[in-house]
């Protein structure tokens, strides 16, 4: 089992080492990227069914008895208790809702701008690598070391291409899974208002 790790671990160096050091830096590109899409993807996940009006109103029915299956419940709970803390208070509702909702609208929008940053720099990267390896490609060629060696003109361009291909393989799954997930933040923040909104129209009625 071990040599079939070490095995396979060293066709993957081999592989990463053909497009020189950028191919790493793509490599740790992606791990970012991935560790931010499955950051932003546990965290957006919604958990419950339905319009926040109805959600809002299981809360205050059921109570602290409200089971918690996602992020929306969790904000839910919070502004109920914000609410009720204001009103004991005498402050503003609306802008206590808001200040107990902050941290959920900060933690909706974490590492988004890490993934657009590397969706765009990924092909950049790329890019660069493959005119690095072109330019020693060509430079081989100028110095006549390359046929000395017996590779061939088309071999040295294909491992320059390795990299414009791994950068495209980086940017492409994290353009789309980036879109779904900012419009799923972009639904939470929308909700958030809402649930803002309505405590605050409760909280006038006395229904809290």
């Amino acid at each position: 089992m071990i040599e079939i790790i070490v095995t396979y671990m060293e066709v993957f160096v081999n592989f990463m080492n053909t497009g020189g050091v950028v191919m790493w830096v793509l490599f740790g590109l992606n791990l970012l990227l991935w560790y931010g899409l499955g950051y932003r993807y546990l965290v957006l996940k919604r958990g419950t069914l339905g319009n926040v009006r109805r959600q809002i109103d299981k809360h205050l029915k059921r109570g602290e008895k409200q089971s918690m299956r996602g992020l929306l419940d969790y904000a839910i709970a919070d502004a109920l208790n914000a609410t009720r803390e204001a009103s004991a208070l005498g402050l503003k509702v609306k802008y206590h809702i808001y200040d107990a909702l902050f941290p959920y609208i900060t933690i909706i929008g974490k590492y988004s701008t890490l993934v657009k940053t590397i969706v765009i720099l990924a092909p950049l990267v790329g890019l660069l690598g493959t005119v690095m390896g072109m330019i020693e490609t060509f430079d081989a060629l100028t110095t006549g070391s390359m046929f000395s060696q017996g590779a061939s003109i088309s071999g040295g361009i294909s491992k320059a291409l390795f990299t414009t291909e791994l950068g495209l393989v980086v940017a492409v799954p994290g353009l789309i899974l980036g879109k779904i997930l900012d419009k799923k933040e972009e639904r939470f923040a929308l909700e958030f208002e809402q649930i803002a909104d309505t405590l605050s129209a409760k909280e006038d009625r006395d229904e809290i």
